[in-house]
């Protein structure tokens, strides 16, 4: 049988796919419900189903096809920690423990569909209890990562109005020490060994708790989770997301990404606090009815990561680039990972030097992917694509991405611009709905019919994208457009250079010039500063074009960052003008 892609349901049919077998009966049932296309329009060349959720769609699909035999006898969630523990729970198990915990939300903490539930939580296993029961519940749910100072966690009580938070032991008296300036916080959720005082204790009630819950049945476009944006160059935003965020993955061009399957196991080491482990930990590999693979390290420990992935079965890994980076900085073929068949990375372009030398070390290529808390996963180098080193790849369809001009037209191959997803006159589902009581910044974020990602980039004639820089931090020298990652990435060659920053400075003769901030390797340290500013700025007029050279380097000990890792630049020149 063949899919007529342009028919406007998908009726009943087993639909095969290249390269993944046969969609099973969770997606016949998605697409192929008589919908009115006023209520649910169609995105590409899908219709959006009026209702979807991911607890009761998705997981408990999966939990009647193990009762049946029909899934492989792997753990759904396989969660591991430094001390030897294990836990590991089959998706029937999965469904029995989040409807308790759904049960322990609603009903002993009275939150009601719609409310918001703040989560700071370390990798611990609740994280996924917790996330799952929101979802069966219809609350939404807000992460965090165990980072937040109690300034932080005021910040975001305060701008969310959430109803409730859950957190650990660590940071419970941070969220005491403010909860008397959140009127809206009702609800104080703790997971821990130990109980205090006005808390709920988690472990115990859902424990107790029945496993009788019916889940409500969510809006596709109901609301489901709030990212905070990471705050690069402002306050964080509250980004909003729909339950079709995780409907879009059920797409078959979005389970080309990592293709997995019911028999793989895969390991996403991104912080509970973002997107990603959403997508990468829950969404992604759940869909495909895979085993997550958690290992919950207190600290990052690069030697861990390398164990880890010898020890155990894991055949897909997901991280950001600058994990690959640090792990390179170990002997990596000296270890074997004789299970590992893919690897991805994002949050930053990945060097081509970086990507060569771990495929020397593993035989196994990076596949870059491109996503914000806006948008979740976007573009990326599809398992099985050609790999263009230093691109982070092609669109993921049905988005459609494109370089715009500073008037909304799209550029040609080769030409520079803003990098844009076309929201009109359908928004794509999964991307964000708007930012959560803040108009303007939702305004200023559009563009004539696109979204507008604040990233500058290229496409060449195969479609390929390639990223610049960020908005507010290309420099303008000269009447030259320089992206501060081509200089970063020229530095980063230089065998004295830990990691960098590029910002642009003001200069009378040429409105901007750059100047570099450089972290130096430790053996380094101690040669002669001027003269190894000298030799690296004529190692990048060497590397790449002479005019993106930094005329001022500075060398500190460490750079400004976000609590994901990412280099806060608009600091660094925050710095320059003072």
């Amino acid at each position: 049988m063949q899919l007529l892609m342009r028919s406007p349901v998908f009726r009943g049919l087993w639909v095969p796919w290249p390269s993944y077998g046969f969609l099973h009966p969770h997606y016949r049932h998605l697409l192929a419900q008589p919908l009115s296309r006023i209520e649910t329009p169609t995105w590409g060349d899908y219709e959006i189903p009026k209702e979807f959720n991911f607890a009761s769609d998705v997981m408990d699909h999966w939990a009647r096809m193990e009762k049946e035999g029909k899934r492989d006898p792997l753990p759904a969630l396989w969660w591991v920690n430094d001390k030897g523990n294990e836990v590991k729970w089959n998706f029937q198990e999965l469904g029995d423990l989040t409807r308790q915990a759904a049960n322990v939300l609603t009903n002993t903490c009275g939150l009601q569909r719609g409310d918001r539930l703040i989560m700071i939580l370390p990798r611990v296993p609740e994280v996924w209890l917790l996330t799952v029961a929101c979802m069966r519940a219809g609350l939404v749910f807000l992460p965090g990562t165990i980072q937040l100072t109690s300034r932080d966690i005021l910040y975001r009580l305060q701008l969310s109005k959430a109803k409730g938070i859950v957190t650990n032991e660590t940071l419970a008296p941070a969220v005491d020490s403010v909860a008397s300036d959140c009127p809206y916080l009702k609800t104080k959720l703790l997971v821990s060994e130990n109980s205090r005082d006005g808390w709920f204790d988690f472990k115990t009630l859902y424990k107790a708790a029945s496993v009788d819950y019916t889940s409500v049945k969510t809006k596709t476009q109901e609301p489901m989770s709030i990212f905070f944006t990471s705050g690069t160059t402002d306050l964080p935003k509250m980004a909003l997301h729909t339950s079709g965020l995780a409907l879009r993955s059920c797409l078959p061009s979005t389970r080309k990404l990592m293709k997995l399957t019911s028999s793989d196991i895969s390991w996403c080491l991104s912080d509970p606090g973002w997107i990603l482990s959403v997508v990468g930990t829950m969404i992604e590999p759940w869909n495909s009815g895979a085993c997550s693979f958690i290992c919950d390290m207190p600290q990052f420990n690069p030697e861990t990561i390398l164990k880890t992935l010898s020890s155990y079965p894991i055949t897909c890994m997901i991280s950001g680039s600058s994990v690959y980076r640090m792990l390179l900085q170990f002997n990596v073929s000296s270890y074997k990972f004789p299970t590992l068949k893919h690897c991805i990375g994002g949050g930053e372009p990945l060097l081509p030097e970086e990507f060569d030398k771990w495929k020397q070390a593993t035989g196994l290529a990076i596949h870059e992917l491109y996503g914000q808390s806006e948008t979740g996963l976007t573009c990326a180098v599809l398992r099985g694509m050609k790999i263009k080193k230093g691109s982070m790849g092609k669109v993921i369809p049905p988005f459609d991405m494109q370089i715009i001009d500073e008037k909304g037209n799209i550029l040609p191959p080769g030409k520079e611009g803003e990098i844009a997803i076309r929201i009109k006159p359908t928004r794509p589902v999964g991307i964000f709905s708007c930012y959560v009581d803040n108009p303007e910044k939702t305004s200023l974020s559009e563009r004539g019919d696109f979204y507008l990602t604040g990233d500058r980039g290229t496409i060449d004639e195969d479609g390929y994208f390639w990223f610049l820089g960020r908005m507010d931090d290309i420099i303008n020298s000269s009447g030259y457009r320089i992206g501060p990652s081509e200089v970063e990435n020229a530095l980063a060659e230089h065998p004295a250079v830990a990691e960098s920053a590029v910002i642009g400075i003001p200069d009378p003769l040429r409105g901007a010039v750059v100047k570099a901030f450089v972290v130096l390797n430790p053996k380094f340290r101690s040669h002669d500063h001027d003269q190894l500013a000298q030799e690296l700025q004529q190692h990048v007029k060497k590397v790449t074009a002479p005019y993106k050279y930094p005329r001022k380097v500075e060398f500190v000990p460490d750079l400004p960052k976000t609590i994901t890792g990412k280099i806060k630049r608009s600091q660094l020149r925050e710095r320059e003008t003072a």
